[in-house]
């Protein structure tokens, strides 16, 4: 049984926009399932079907085996969803939040102790039990967050890009957290998220979309399979040594496309070994100074920039 299946989802809305055109996409029990599009592609318009909050124009969902225009009901009382904005009462204690939680979802008192000390220890809470609830960094309160929806065990977790707005430690202790739910409770997690590495990093499967519809889906792995040709990098020590080589690199029709990401310089480098050769050429005859030039592997970043038409390319560049 698949926790999720989406067959042919059509969603209109009232003023004539098709945010959802005959999307199809499965979500298997007990992983962490990324789902990843430019803004418009219809994330948001999916969650909110699939967490019953929008009823679709056409096409067919079932969750855990159930039909969701048919059980909307019983599908509620097995998901949980922790939207952008943090949910938490800061007028509540941490243990108060959380016993007013499983209230709401009806656990029984014995059962929820035992659940919420299970919780607390396992999203490392502990040490935060005698401060307010005011006083927790945006880590720590997306933490309690998630822990609260946790309470009634569901077995699917919707996360709305969970990490945004975090450092890198704390995204990156999130990210433990999210394994821990995935491996520990057997939670099955539909994430959405636009950092690229913490699709790559955490996702069983990842599912790319654009205006309504999946463009691939797939394992990390797989989807690198997506881009042929290895990709030229080339690094400089800050964005705009950069840009100003990226405008003049571009001008000179080298290369096929050219992408700027933070302090780097990506582009397709191919199969023809001459590509690189001619690039180093040009850097040492314009006397450009740079800090490494390679050839990589694509990431899932160069696979969503070419999937999505969102790279950028070399017009960027050109004035």
């Amino acid at each position: 049984m698949r926790a999720i299946e989406v067959n042919q989802l059509v969603k209109q809305y009232k003023n004539g926009i098709r945010a959802l055109d005959g999307l199809n996409l499965e979500v298997s029990c007990g992983e962490i399932f990324s789902l990843l599009g430019p803004n418009g592609a219809g994330k948001s318009s999916l969650i909110n079907i699939l967490t019953t909050l929008y009823k679709h124009t056409s096409g067919n969902v079932t969750v855990l085996g159930k039909d969701l225009c048919k059980e909307p009901s019983w599908i509620r009382t097995q998901i949980a969803c922790v939207a952008q904005r943090i949910s938490i009462d800061e007028h509540l204690s941490l243990m108060e939040n959380m016993i007013f939680q499983s209230r709401l979802y009806k656990v029984e008192d014995a059962e929820a102790k035992k659940r919420i000390d299970a919780l607390i220890d396992s999203f490392g809470l502990s040490q935060y039990l005698k401060y307010p609830v005011s006083s927790y960094s945006g880590g720590v309160k997306r933490r309690l967050d998630i822990a609260m929806n946790m309470v009634s065990y569901p077995k699917i977790l919707f996360l709305d890009e969970p990490t945004v707005g975090m450092d890198i430690v704390s995204r990156k202790a999130m990210w433990e957290i999210m394994r821990k739910i995935r491996d520990d409770f057997g939670t099955t997690i539909f994430l959405t998220t636009h950092y690229l590495e913490e699709a790559d990093q955490l996702s069983d499967t990842i599912c790319i979309m654009k205006e309504g519809r999946e463009l691939v889906q797939g394992t990390p792995v797989s989807l690198r399979k997506y881009i042929h040709q290895n990709m030229l990098r080339i690094g400089f020590s800050d964005k705009e040594k950069t840009e100003k080589c990226a405008k003049k690199l571009a001008q000179t029709n080298m290369l096929p496309f050219i992408n700027v990401r933070e302090n780097s310089i990506y582009a397709d480098a191919g199969e023809d070994r001459k590509i690189f050769e001619n690039v180093n050429k040009w850097l040492f005859e314009n006397d450009v100074s740079f800090e490494a030039v390679e050839i990589t592997q694509p990431s899932l970043e160069d696979v969503f920039l070419k999937l999505t038409g969102a790279e950028g390319g070399v017009n960027k560049w050109i004035q």
